[in-house]
């Protein structure tokens, strides 16, 4: 079997609950993952919101999941309540939020197939004006998050309401774990996966750190994610392709020696 990460460490940063599946791919490939979560997710503070959407839901006629967290902080409360209305289309903006919807039984689901981001999303013939004009979409998500899939859907003659059924806050505890695998010269490389989780990160770091990560590869599956790296003078960012695949992919091919 080939290991092209033989003797390659890298860190891990997706929240706790969500890392196991990119380690698994480093480790399958011949590395080690050292998992350190610079994202935590837990239940959104206020409960009332996403109970008014439940008790609403057969008024909308999308509703829309950002992430595997929108599903998993939100379906199972819907379905605990009432059943998935007919006519309600599930919408989604990535394969791993298809896939934990239907693990549901939710779906057909709307979504990309190549790109896995909202400006992909808004390019799907279901999402049109004709499509949307005049009817309610209700999106899922965590705490903040980008506006640019209200703001256009809104511009299309949609009618969106935002559902905080989750939140994201930075873990506790700071960087020192990190900071001894860099002294310890222990690890190669960093993967993140979120614009979010890259500034909390660079937040736990003091200034020696940050020069540190600056000289570290930094392997990111979204442009936005490199145009926030590059911001911070972080130039040694690797662009793969989207998701844990696209990930583990750029690790590869990388000459690490």
């Amino acid at each position: 079997m080939s290991q092209p990460l033989q003797g390659v460490t890298v860190v891990v940063t997706r929240p706790l609950a969500q890392a196991a599946g990119l380690a698994a791919m480093i480790e399958a490939a011949g590395g080690e993952a050292v998992v350190f979560p610079v994202l935590e997710i837990g239940p959104a503070e206020d409960p009332a919101p996403l109970a008014a959407a439940i008790d609403a839901l057969d008024d909308y006629a999308f509703a829309v999941f950002v992430s595997p967290n929108a599903v998993a902080y939100s379906v199972p409360e819907i379905l605990a309540r009432r059943a998935w209305p007919a006519g309600l289309r599930p919408v989604a903006v990535g394969g791993a939020t298809v896939a934990a919807l239907a693990q549901h039984g939710i779906g057909p689901t709307i979504a990309p197939s190549l790109r896995f981001d909202s400006e992909a999303l808004l390019e799907l013939p279901e999402l049109q004006a004709a499509a949307v004009a005049s009817k309610r979409v209700a999106v899922f998500r965590g705490n903040g998050g980008r506006e640019l899939l209200a703001d256009t859907l809104r511009e299309r003659g949609a009618r969106v309401d935002f559902i905080a059924c989750y939140q994201r806050t930075t873990p506790a505890g700071g960087s020192a774990s990190l900071k001894d695998l860099w002294d310890s010269g222990c690890f190669d490389a960093v993967a993140l996966s979120s614009s979010e989780g890259l500034r909390n990160l660079w937040e736990m770091l003091d200034a020696e750190d940050r020069e540190r990560l600056a000289e570290t590869p930094l392997f990111v599956p979204h442009a936005r994610i490199a145009e926030a790296a590059h911001a911070l003078g972080l130039t040694n960012t690797i662009l793969t392709d989207p998701a844990d695949a696209g990930i583990i992919a750029g690790l590869c091919a990388h000459p690490w020696r």
